[in-house]
């Protein structure tokens, strides 16, 4: 059952403060599926100091330009009223779903453009479900002119708070909100759930309708792999003797690369001092929300809570994940270290500041690796999440640049 209605996430507001502080930019709203973009828009519509519009594209079948014109229309007219009226503050247009407008990019840059020399008081906010078709629309047209605000997955407290969800239950089912509600109806209905309203949408409309895959089938297997090994590095060569296919790295890397760009997948390079050598390295898989994980596995969700390796990777793909989400607007970038049978899960760089973070799930593994990189960099910050050190309910509870303080003091 959803929660409370009355709950804010605290993408509203962040969103609404860059609205107010950049009038004079575009804004676009990015993120994965499902993890309540329009929600966000329209409560800052609500709470605008001044007038708002909220329209959506997908209203129509197949809107044209013309659609998008009349919506500007529209906000011009509203700016043109308040301004006889004497300051106010500027008209928010909310445009929703708008990558289903063939060349959006082009026509906002040119309607965007006019208010700005005419002088016309509208705060233009752009969003959509597909984020390879924005992110597209903004690199070729919309450069210079546009601010991003990333509306990421759910974290373990927001889950908590909203749904009543453990924070075991968060590492087992994730964050996405819409599955979570489901979730009550049995664990059936939510693995269908995410495979066909979650994973199946962004694979299918996302990425094959809009990038050119010479491969899908190898592109939806690389998906499957990388989801059956949450938290471990593979070889792009090894993965390519597993999925069976004559493809060679470079394709396999172009993949992943995409899945990074829809908050699917990430590949985190190996640490090493050498940027040459982080470079070549084989990448540490991260999916971005442990629902992707559970969804395909073909166990019952108690089976991997009860297996320690299992659950172990689960634990480490959510501390993984949640520095992906939790850092996307700071300064860090995100590594992974090993020598030998040395091994450290996660390095946090930032600048010259350098932090190890082990993670203590409980399973059986190697040890001495943290002790290994901190005499191998002397200056980097020893950060233990988990058993005897930082506890997980702590970790999950830090975003921004709280969670920065934290690994780099």
């Amino acid at each position: 059952m959803l929660g409370p209605v009355s709950y804010t996430r605290p993408i509203v507001p962040r969103l609404r403060e860059r609205l107010e502080r950049f009038p004079r930019l575009i804004h676009l709203l990015s993120g994965p599926r499902q993890v309540g973009k329009t929600t966000a828009a329209l409560a800052v519509s609500g709470e605008w100091p001044g007038e708002a519009l909220f329209a959506a594209a997908d209203e129509f079948a197949a809107p044209g330009p013309e659609w998008l014109a009349a919506q500007w229309g529209l906000a011009r007219a509203r700016a043109a009223s308040v301004a006889a009226q004497g300051p106010a503050a500027p008209v928010l247009l909310v445009l929703d779903e708008v990558q289903k407008i063939d060349r959006w990019s082009e026509q906002v840059k040119g309607l965007y453009d006019h208010d700005r020399r005419t002088g016309t008081a509208i705060v233009p906010l752009v969003l959509g479900s597909s984020a390879l078709l924005l992110a597209r629309g903004v690199e070729e047209s919309l450069a210079g002119r546009f601010m991003r605000t990333p509306c990421l997955h759910w974290s373990a407290p927001e889950c908590q708070r909203v749904f009543g969800r453990s924070l075991d239950e968060w590492i087992l089912f994730g964050g996405y909100p819409g599955a979570l509600d489901v979730l009550g109806a049995g664990e059936a209905h939510w693995r269908r759930y995410v495979r066909d309203a979650l994973i199946e949408p962004v694979l299918g409309r996302d990425i094959l309708a809009v990038e050119r895959v010479a491969k899908p089938a190898l592109l939806r297997n690389l998906f499957g792999l990388a989801c059956r090994h949450p938290a471990q590095e593979l070889s792009l060569n090894k993965m390519l003797g597993q999925l069976h296919d004559a493809g060679n790295v470079t394709t396999l890397a172009d993949y992943l690369a995409l899945f990074e760009k829809t908050w699917l997948i990430s590949g985190l390079r190996r640490w090493s001092g050498s940027e040459v050598t982080r470079r070549a390295s084989s990448p540490k898989l991260i999916v971005w929300n442990n629902a992707l994980v559970t969804a395909l596995d073909p166990r019952p969700a108690e089976a991997l809570r009860t297996d320690p390796a299992a659950w172990g990777r689960l634990v480490e793909n959510a501390v993984g994940a949640h520095l992906l989400n939790a850092l996307t607007e700071t300064d860090v970038e995100l590594y992974w270290w090993r020598d030998g049978h040395d091994e450290v899960d996660f390095v946090a760089v930032a600048g010259d500041t350098v932090a190890a973070i082990e993670v203590k799930s409980g399973r059986p593994r190697p040890i001495g690796g943290l002790g290994v990189f901190c005499r191998r960099f002397p200056n980097a910050r020893p950060v233990i999440v988990g058993a005897g050190g930082l506890p997980l309910e702590s970790f999950f509870s830090l975003e921004g640049e709280a969670l920065r303080r934290v690994l780099t003091g």
